[in-house]
C-alpha cells in the first residue's frame, strides 16, 4: 500500500532533473533534429531502384536532381542534374552530406567520368531575397534540367515537383537513396564549395572557404563585428538582424584600375 504525503510548509521544491531521480533519457530525445536527420540518413542506402524503376516503365534517359546551399546565409544556391551511365555502377555514392570533401572530389570526378550528360545551375542571392529560397531552389533545378544534353525523359528529384512535363518522381531523402540524386547533389555541393572558396578571396572577412557561408559560430561573428556584404541573402535573420553595410573591399577597386 502507498500513500501520498503532502509536502511540508515552507518546503516545497520543483521536481528534480530526470537523471537525479534514478531515470535515463532516451539518446534519441538528447539529439537534436540536424543531428537526428544526419543519424537517420546514415542508415538509408544509396541504390538504383528508383532508377531501375523507370527504365522498366520504358525512361532512356534518367535524371537525378538536386540542389545545395539551401541553408545558407551567403551567395546562390546550385543545383545540378545527372543523367548517369545505365551500364556503369558508380561505388561510394550517397548524400553529399555525408562525405568529407575529399570524397567528394573523387566521386565527382568519377561522376563526369561515367555520366551521359551534367547540367549545373545557380540563382543568386538577390534572387533568393525577392521569390523565396524555396522557390529559387526550384528555379535552379529546372534551369539544371532544361540545359541537359540529351534531354532526359524521367527525372528523379530530390523532395520537389518541378514545373516541366517531364515524367518525375519527388524522394523523400532522395540524395541518400536514389544514385542518380546523390550524384546531382555531389556535383552541386563540389561547384558550389569552389564558388566559396573564390568569394573567400573577395570578402576574408566572413571566413567562406571554410563555413561556406552557413551560420557558424565565425560566420555569425563576422556579421555582428562587419555587417553583410551585397552577396549575403539579406532576408535571412542572421543577414537583416546586422544591418551593418559591409564595405567594398579597397583591393578590388585597386585591381579594377589595374586592369583597365
Amino acid at each position: 500500500m502507498f500513500f501520498l504525503l503532502a509536502p511540508q510548509a515552507g518546503n516545497t521544491r520543483r521536481c528534480k532533473h530526470p537523471m537525479a531521480t534514478g531515470f535515463k533519457l532516451s539518446p534519441e530525445r538528447s539529439l537534436s533534429p540536424a543531428a537526428a536527420k544526419m543519424r537517420l540518413l546514415k542508415k538509408l542506402r544509396c541504390t538504383l531502384k528508383f532508377e531501375k524503376l523507370a527504365w522498366r516503365s520504358g525512361a532512356q534517359l534518367v535524371a537525378g536532381v538536386d540542389e545545395v546551399g539551401r541553408g545558407s546565409l551567403f551567395g546562390p544556391v546550385v543545383a545540378a542534374a545527372v543523367i548517369l551511365e545505365p551500364s556503369y555502377r558508380i561505388r561510394g555514392l550517397r548524400d553529399s552530406k555525408l562525405l568529407h570533401a575529399e570524397r567528394r572530389e573523387i566521386l565527382a570526378e568519377r561522376i563526369r567520368a561515367h555520366s551521359i550528360a551534367i547540367a549545373i545551375a545557380s540563382v543568386d542571392a538577390a534572387r533568393i531575397d525577392e521569390i523565396n529560397i524555396y522557390q529559387a531552389s526550384r528555379v535552379a533545378m529546372h534551369l539544371a534540367v532544361q540545359q541537359l544534353q540529351p534531354a532526359p525523359d524521367h527525372l528523379l528529384i530530390d523532395a520537389m515537383r518541378l514545373d516541366c512535363e517531364i515524367v518525375q518522381r519527388a524522394i523523400i531523402h532522395g540524395d541518400a537513396l536514389s544514385a542518380s540524386i546523390a550524384a546531382a547533389s555531389i556535383i552541386a555541393k563540389v561547384e558550389r564549395d569552389r564558388m566559396m572558396v573564390e568569394f573567400d578571396s573577395v570578402y576574408p572577412v566572413y571566413g567562406l572557404a571554410s563555413n561556406k557561408g552557413y551560420s557558424t559560430p565565425v560566420h555569425l561573428a563576422a556579421l555582428r563585428h562587419h555587417g553583410p556584404c551585397p552577396l549575403h541573402r539579406q532576408s535571412f535573420a542572421p543577414v537583416w538582424q546586422n544591418p551593418t553595410p559591409q564595405e567594398v573591399l579597397q583591393f578590388i577597386g585597386e585591381e579594377s584600375l589595374e586592369s583597365v
